[in-house]
């Protein structure tokens, strides 16, 4: 089989996909932003009290983890454009919604429903991202997620001025809605195809003594074992560790979203101010790591980079608990990010190389980190009300000693950039998009 090399048209259609590929995670990290903003005036609206409105933001979580498992199928199905287009209108309508929702408990449910189909649209943008880097062969996918943190960020800096100038919810969730809406529609017109091909079942063998029976019954062998093929299983050994790196991974991001501003007033005195500049400093950390992240993957080897980040983000918890003075705190919260913020993108990596149904692999990858950002801070909180906030931050060095230990589980299976051993306009050449893909499988 003589090697293909990708043309220079190839090329340039890979690379504007990965640039709307980009472009759709900073969009779903703007409407989260959005949303999350705007909180205190929603509170307003409705008059709820903290607990109540702590209760009523479990909702988006519990929907996410429930529609997110049958996204992958989704994806396989009609694609990751079609699925991304349809939860972001979706997910568009549900924040138009939340703006005029009369009661808590109708906030619950809009959240429910608005939360489903965000997971969805998470785990879309991440098959087609994975997608995209395969087929140029280079680790991009810590930079999408980077270009989520700037969306996260641009949502926060527009919510905020928004807030400022006494933008009602309504007026300021619609301008958001049709801005999201339309954007995501002028990148999916570069998405390559990702819809995964059925293998074909195993021949039958014809019969040693000609029975009139015996091809039946080799035919239906043949079609056994191609459904078994089609049908492999998702949750292989190696997918259930790159899961607990990843459990391990969010467990890390979330708590330091919940609970580093609150240990810096708590533990450290510090002004509501400087406890919010401390959690700046990760999120900005955070940013820049996923940004250079490429690079380092690059370089270390995606197993490399994730067991670095391990050990950087143990030393970053242990500055940051342990360390004299409100500095070191700032010193380990960055530290913290740069460690941790390769995991999950690098796990979604690994997941999307997954030989039988790569989607469905993607789909429970950010399923489990998903759930690491829902159930790990609350337990940390627990752990907190026994024994101090500080020493409960100290169990995280536990998840970034797993991390590291584990970081083999990631290890990259993809061939090198360059030659695709493939015939060219053989079956890893998609007639859509002219660009070399991966041997893809289905249901």
């Amino acid at each position: 089989m003589t090697p293909a090399r990708r043309g220079p048209k190839a090329d340039q259609r890979l690379g504007r996909a990965a640039l709307a590929t980009a472009l759709v995670f900073a969009v779903n990290g703007f409407l989260l932003a959005s949303w999350v903003s705007r909180l205190p005036a929603t509170r307003d609206r409705l008059g709820a009290s903290a607990a109540e409105l702590g209760l009523v933001l479990l909702t988006p979580g519990f929907g996410s983890l429930l529609s997110m498992p049958f996204s992958g199928r989704w994806c396989r199905r009609f694609g990751s454009r079609v699925v991304i287009a349809t939860t972001t209108v979706a997910a568009s309508l549900a924040l138009v919604a939340l703006a005029v929702v009369p009661t808590l408990v109708a906030l619950g449910l809009t959240l429910f429903v608005w939360g489903s189909f965000y997971g969805s649209w998470d785990v879309a943008m991440n098959v087609h991202g994975s997608a995209v880097e395969q087929r140029a062969g280079r680790e991009w996918m810590p930079r999408y997620h980077a270009c989520w943190s700037v969306g996260g960020i641009a949502g926060a800096a527009c919510g905020a001025l928004a807030a400022q100038v006494g933008m009602p919810l309504i007026l300021h969730f619609s301008i958001v809605a049709v801005l999201c809406t339309a954007l995501v529609t002028v990148a999916l017109r570069s998405f390559i195809e990702d819809r995964t091909q059925a293998p074909q079942p195993a021949p039958a063998v014809a019969p040693a003594h000609g029975s009139a029976a015996a091809p039946e019954r080799e035919r239906s062998r043949g079609m056994g074992r191609g459904r078994r093929s089609a049908r492999g299983r998702v949750l292989t050994g190696r997918l259930l560790l790159v899961g607990v790196v990843t459990l391990c991974a969010t467990t890390l991001e979330g708590a330091a979203a919940d609970w580093l501003a609150l240990y810096l007033t708590d533990d450290r005195g510090a002004t509501a101010s400087l406890a919010a500049a401390g959690y700046a400093v990760f999120a900005v950390a955070m940013a820049g790591g996923r940004f250079s992240g490429t690079v380092v993957a690059e370089r270390l080897g995606r197993h490399g980079a994730v067991r670095v980040g391990g050990l950087v983000s143990f030393v970053g918890v242990l500055v940051t608990v342990l360390g004299p003075g409100l500095v070191s705190v700032y010193v380990g919260a960055a530290l913290w990010a740069l460690g941790v913020c390769l995991v999950f993108p690098a796990a979604v990596s690994a997941g999307g190389e997954a030989p039988e149904r790569p989607a469905d692999a993607i789909a429970a990858v950010t399923t489990i980190g998903y759930g690491g950002f829902l159930v790990g801070p609350p337990l940390i909180g627990l752990l907190a009300e026994q024994v101090g906030l500080g020493r409960a931050l100290l169990v995280l060095l536990i998840l970034a000693g797993g991390i590291a230990a584990l970081a083999p589980a990631v290890r990259s299976r993809r061939p090198p950039a360059g030659p695709v051993g493939r015939r060219a306009g053989g079956p890893g050449l998609s007639s859509h998009d002219g660009v070399p893909a991966p041997p893809l499988h289905r249901e």
